[in-house]
């Protein structure tokens, strides 16, 4: 990320998008528009893509990554994060983003969300344009369930499309967190007719201390023989299961090295990571920093 700065601009790098794992998913019922009602449990990793920022004079907002053409401008949510908050704003100058991506794609941590919910945190900030977080988070649910939760950068329970939520204070293990070689679509995951739809809703201190489940797990291990595999591998070292609609699952451990020890002996045509558990988002603690 060694491109020049734009004319007037300032620099500001190094803002994190963590992971997050969804320790528990339970699909409770669809609404009529289409979107599904969830119970789920968001915690943040100190897994993260990075952003660096360069405010300008200018009004254009442009992208630059190591992604290269992998995502079109168009459908980028980094992009259509600062277009969003510029516009609610009508603030007159932009942006120059650099991307540092390091989370995979279609892998259920959230990457593209948690991009988003960074951008429109740190050009917030550095645009002055004094936005709520309440406010932040509305804007960023226009452009997926999951940036509030990143906005409000606390472990939470959510209900609702994912959007409803209350701050809590689950354990903080090491996790190691296996990348299958697969790319989930989270609406196809959520279109199927496969796809249970009817679990209870239970209270939130009952979902806290039963046994927790994916409710997306059976149907992507079902399509996706990589995400089995891995699977059936990491739960003969730890509690596992699967984050999100997948692919990625992941591993709890008490300590750092029973984490690395299992990550050592991951098959040859596996990958993976360790990573902490954090109930406060690193973007949190990046914000605190100005």
């Amino acid at each position: 990320m060694n491109s020049p700065y734009p004319h007037k601009s300032i620099a500001s790098k190094s803002w994190p998008a963590p992971a997050k794992l969804n320790l528990f998913l339970h699909v409770t019922g669809q609404r009529a528009d289409g979107y599904h009602e969830l119970q789920t449990l968001f915690q943040f990793v100190d897994h993260c893509d990075y952003l660096d920022f360069h405010v300008t004079e200018s009004a254009e907002l442009v992208l630059h990554s190591n992604l290269g053409d992998a995502v079109a401008d168009s459908d980028n949510l980094i992009l259509k994060a600062a277009k969003s908050l510029k516009r609610y704003t009508q603030y007159k100058g932009g942006a120059h983003i650099w991307l540092n991506k390091l989370l995979p794609m279609g892998g259920g941590l959230g990457g593209g969300s948690s991009d988003a919910a960074t951008t429109l945190v740190a050009l917030n900030a550095l645009w002055k344009t004094n936005v709520s977080p309440s406010k932040l988070a509305e804007i960023g649910l226009a452009l997926g369930a999951d940036v509030p939760v990143f906005i409000n950068g606390l472990a939470a329970f959510a209900e609702g499309v994912g959007e409803q939520l209350i701050n809590v204070q689950p354990d903080e293990p090491w996790y190691l967190v296996i990348v299958p070689d697969a790319h989930v679509s989270t609406k196809d995951i959520f279109q199927d007719p496969d796809l249970p739809r009817n679990t209870p809703k239970l209270d939130m201190k009952s979902l806290l201390t039963q046994q927790w489940t994916n409710d997306c797990q059976k149907l992507v291990t079902t399509k996706y023989p990589q995400v089995a595999n891995a699977l059936s591998w990491l739960v003969e070292y730890a509690p596992s299961r699967m984050t999100g609609t997948g692919a990625c699952v992941f591993g709890e451990f008490t300590h750092s090295q029973q984490a690395l020890d299992a990550l050592a002996e991951l098959p040859a045509d596996m990958h993976g990571f360790v990573a902490k558990g954090m109930n406060k988002s690193p973007l949190l603690t990046r914000l605190e920093q100005l």
